[in-house]
C-alpha cells in the first residue's frame, strides 16, 4: 500500500486534507467522555491562541512553586481534547494540587463539575496567531496567505460561539474571567487573581517566581517547553515531516497582525452579527473596558 507523502500543506485543500489524515473518527469524543471532573479541578478554557498555554504556566508554576521538569506543558496540564491520543490518563493524579487541564471548549461542551479560567482575546488577534502557529508546523511557509487561512479558520464563527458560551458564566463563583489583553499590562495582578482563585497562599517568594516563571523572556528562553511537542511527536509519526517549528511563545503582541483591511473587516462583522446582540457590546475594545 503507498502512503501518502509526508509534506507541509502548500494550499488550503492539501492543509484540510492533512488534517482529515490526523482525525481518527470518536477518539476527541471519547477523550472528552472519560474526563471525570472533581470540584477541586481548575480547567483553563479559552479560546484557541487566546492566552492558553501563558495561563497553564502560570497556574502550573503557582501550585508547583515555580516547577519546570516538564517537556510539555500539556503533559502537566493535559488538553482534555486530545490526551486520549496522546496516551494520557485524565483521570490519573498530577504532580501537585489542584489537578489542572486546559481545553478548548465552549461552555456547553466542557465536562461540568471543575473550576474554570477562561481568557478572552481580540478575535483579530487569535485568529493572525493560530496562522503563525500553523506556519511552519502544518503550513509549508509562505505558501498561503494569513489572509486565506484566517478566512478559512473562521468561517465556521467558533471564536464567537466560543466568546458568547462563556461570556454568560462570566459571574459564576466556579469561573475566573479573565482578559488577554489586561494580562499584558498587569502580570502581577494577573497572578494575584489566579493564586487567589485556586487557593494557593501567594507569599513574597512565590510572587516573585511566578512574575520570573511567567514573563516573556523565561517563557522564550524555554520555549521548547511551550511548544505542543507531544502533538508535534503525534502529527510527525505518520503525516507531517520531522523539523516542525510548533513553537507557542512568540511576540504576544496587542493589535500587532498582518491582515488585510477586508479580512478585519469580516471578522469584526461576526462580532456584530454573533456576539453584539448578546453581550450588548458592539465592539471588543468596549467590552473589555467594562470589565477593567
Amino acid at each position: 500500500m503507498n502512503e501518502e507523502p509526508r509534506k507541509r500543506a502548500g494550499s488550503i485543500d492539501e492543509l484540510k486534507a492533512i488534517f482529515g489524515r490526523m482525525a481518527e473518527p470518536g477518539q476527541t469524543e471519547a477523550s472528552i467522555a472519560s474526563y471525570q471532573p472533581r470540584p477541586t479541578d481548575v480547567v483553563i478554557t479559552p479560546y484557541g491562541k487566546s492566552g492558553t498555554t501563558w495561563t497553564q504556566q502560570i497556574f502550573h508554576t503557582l501550585r508547583t512553586r515555580g516547577g519546570m521538569d516538564f517537556d510539555d506543558i500539556s503533559r502537566v496540564v493535559p488538553w482534555i481534547e486530545t490526551s486520549s491520543a496522546l496516551g494520557i490518563d485524565l483521570n490519573a493524579e498530577q504532580v501537585a494540587a489542584p489537578r489542572g487541564f486546559k481545553s478548548h471548549l465552549s461552555y456547553d461542551k466542557v465536562p461540568k463539575g471543575a473550576t474554570y479560567i477562561n481568557v478572552i482575546r481580540h478575535p483579530v488577534d487569535a485568529a493572525f496567531s493560530a496562522f503563525k502557529f500553523m506556519e511552519g508546523w502544518y503550513l509549508e511557509p509562505g505558501a498561503v496567505s494569513a489572509d486565506d487561512f484566517v478566512a478559512m479558520s473562521t468561517s465556521g464563527d467558533g471564536y464567537q460561539k466560543h466568546f458568547v458560551s462563556w461570556w454568560e458564566r462570566r459571574d459564576d463563583g466556579n469561573v475566573l474571567y479573565l482578559v488577554f489583553e489586561h494580562m499584558k499590562e498587569d502580570l502581577e495582578g494577573t497572578i494575584e487573581k489566579i493564586a487567589a482563585f485556586i487557593d494557593v497562599e501567594l507569599d513574597d517568594e512565590l510572587r516573585a517566581i511566578a512574575l520570573e516563571h511567567c514573563s516573556l523572556p523565561f517563557m522564550q528562553q524555554h520555549k521548547d517547553r511551550f511548544d505542543d511537542a507531544l502533538m508535534r511527536a503525534r502529527s510527525e509519526e505518520s503525516v507531517l515531516p520531522p523539523g516542525s517549528d510548533s513553537a507557542k511563545v512568540r511576540a504576544g503582541k496587542v493589535g500587532l497582525h498582518e491582515l488585510s483591511d477586508a479580512t478585519v473587516t469580516a471578522i469584526n462583522q461576526r462580532w456584530t452579527d454573533v456576539v453584539a446582540p448578546v453581550t450588548g457590546f458592539e465592539s471588543y475594545e468596549t467590552l473589555i473596558e467594562s470589565l477593567r
